[in-house]
């Protein structure tokens, strides 16, 4: 005879929450095995993601490019990933961050940088640290690329940087997506986010461009000094008097005679790298500086600059060398440049700012401004961008 067991409702209680228990415990357990492969080959805490989504950023800034692509913490993760590991090259010997350097304000101290089989990069890599913060959405010196998404796998298929070109015998970009596809960690990534393991371009670009836009810096003598100020033309209290002056001076419109020298005013460098991101102003054209890389000829297509933000590192030693050609190496260098703008032959794209009345400007720059140009541009630098662990290799 079967004896039928009745349960008070206190003891079903107790059942019910010890099944959930195991099942929680089962899961947990399925996750964390779910990044073998990780565990093995990165160092990542997939339990314990950095933080990229929510950076505290000041309420002064306001650009932002990546409105269409929110930064997520597994998805800049990802990205991090890609941007370090050298099997994105045809030969594994490079990756995004040989030429983009940490300690480089993302960077590289080379003037023209080291691809694949001994290539070289046609233009010297620029700076990527705040690149999610600038009106212009447009990438590379040339703004050929619509957006960062774009931008962050076209470096992969040149035949000189990392090789997915598809021409002389090379494979191409679907190459690598295979290659990526077989790899174990990203499996494991890939299924992660998009409950998958297909590596697509699409999901690359946005990988990559998540965790580039992730990387900032507003930790600067610059934003202290405007977190207490009214607005950018205060003299800020933590400035010197020479940085002070310098950054009125940056910002200050020049005042011409109509032979374009400079009369009175200050320098106008915020009329084309706008405070207090420090980004070019869309619409910009080249700044005079025309000639190519280890190359013949002129280019006049280069309209685009990086964010003027840790130029130099905090001991004042400049990150890498200036211009697509990287032909000046000092900040001195870099001011005087704009102290006397010609009008070379065959520069039809010379900005207009910079030839007020048809003529090239003549800042008649004194040694003083000078100094305090450059005082002021140290203050745009930060600290915490060089030693982050978030962005640095995850594969040390």
């Amino acid at each position: 005879m079967l004896r039928k067991t009745i349960y008070s409702p206190s003891l079903l209680l107790c059942i019910l929450v010890l099944t959930q228990c195991s099942k929680d415990t089962d899961n947990t357990n399925s996750t964390v095995d779910a990044f073998t492969a990780v565990k093995a080959n990165l160092n990542i805490d997939m339990a314990n993601l950095a933080n990229y989504a929510n950076q505290s950023i000041p309420a002064y800034i306001t650009k932002d490019n990546g409105l269409a692509n929110p930064i997520s913490n597994s998805k800049a993760t990802l990205g991090r990933v890609l941007f370090y590991d050298k099997k994105l090259s045809i030969d594994n010997s490079v990756s995004c961050a040989s030429c983009h350097i940490q300690r480089f304000a993302f960077g590289d101290t080379a003037i023209a940088s080291r691809g694949v089989e001994g290539g070289l990069t046609g233009r010297h890599s620029m700076r990527l640290i705040n690149s999610r913060f600038s009106a212009e959405v447009k990438f590379f010196w040339d703004e050929r690329a619509a957006s960062l998404e774009q931008q962050t796998t076209k470096p992969i298929q040149d035949h000189a940087e990392m090789g997915f070109s598809g021409t002389n015998g090379r494979g191409n970009l679907t190459t690598l997506l295979t290659k990526l596809q077989g790899v174990d960690y990203y499996k494991e990534l890939f299924k992660s986010i998009y409950s998958d393991t297909i590596v697509t371009e699409a999901r690359l670009q946005e990988c990559l461009s998540q965790f580039i836009r992730s990387i900032q810096s507003f930790d600067s003598k610059f934003d202290i000094g405007r977190a207490t100020a009214n607005g950018n033309n205060q003299n800020f209290t933590n400035f010197t008097a020479q940085e002070n002056e310098g950054k009125t001076l940056f910002l200050s419109p020049p005042v011409f005679d109509a032979n374009s020298s400079r009369i009175g005013g200050g320098l106008g460098c915020g009329g084309c790298h706008g405070a207090p991101e420090f980004d070019i102003a869309p619409g910009s054209r080249n700044n005079g500086i025309i000639g190519k890389l280890n190359a013949a000829g002129i280019d006049i297509t280069n309209t685009r600059a990086p964010s003027l933000r840790d130029i130099v590192n905090s001991a004042g030693v400049v990150n890498s060398p200036f211009m697509h050609t990287g032909g000046i190496t000092t900040l001195q260098a870099v001011i005087g440049h704009y102290g006397t703008i010609n009008l070379a032959p065959g520069n039809t794209n010379l900005d207009p700012k910079l030839t007020p009345n048809g003529i090239g400007q003549k800042l008649n720059l004194t040694a003083p401004e000078v100094q305090a140009m450059t005082a002021f541009l140290r203050t745009l630098t930060g600290t915490n961008v060089y030693t982050d662990v978030k962005w640095s290799d995850p594969f040390k």
